[in-house]
């Protein structure tokens, strides 16, 4: 999958140092996947929530983070899917907001 953007994972890391590893390798392992559909998320992340129809909740370092993203599957037009890392926050931050309602802003 190609991830967009890196940057916003590395700029929470720097404000949130016990978030910064978690969210490096969910980073590596998501760049190795290519996923058609929710089912093929489900075999790398069983606890990912889905929400909306293209919005993935991941959880980070033991629940301590949610990372929200979106995600368009890999499809025969398309050579890569794409996942948007809308935002990483706190899980007490996640459960005081609507994730529908937020948008990537690169």
């Amino acid at each position: 999958m190609r991830i967009i953007s890196k940057g916003t994972i590395e700029r929470y890391g720097a404000k949130h140092n016990l978030a910064l590893e978690p969210l490096r390798a969910w980073h590596a392992l998501v760049k190795r996947q290519e996923w058609e559909k929710p089912a093929d998320v489900r075999v790398s992340f069983p606890s990912a929530s889905f929400v909306g129809k293209d919005r993935i909740i991941f959880n980070i370092k033991g629940n301590s983070y949610r990372l929200v993203t979106r995600v368009v599957y890999k499809n025969p037009k398309k050579k890569h899917g794409v996942v948007y890392v809308v935002k990483a926050m706190t899980h007490a931050e996640y459960d005081k907001i609507d994730v529908t309602t937020l948008r990537y802003e690169g």
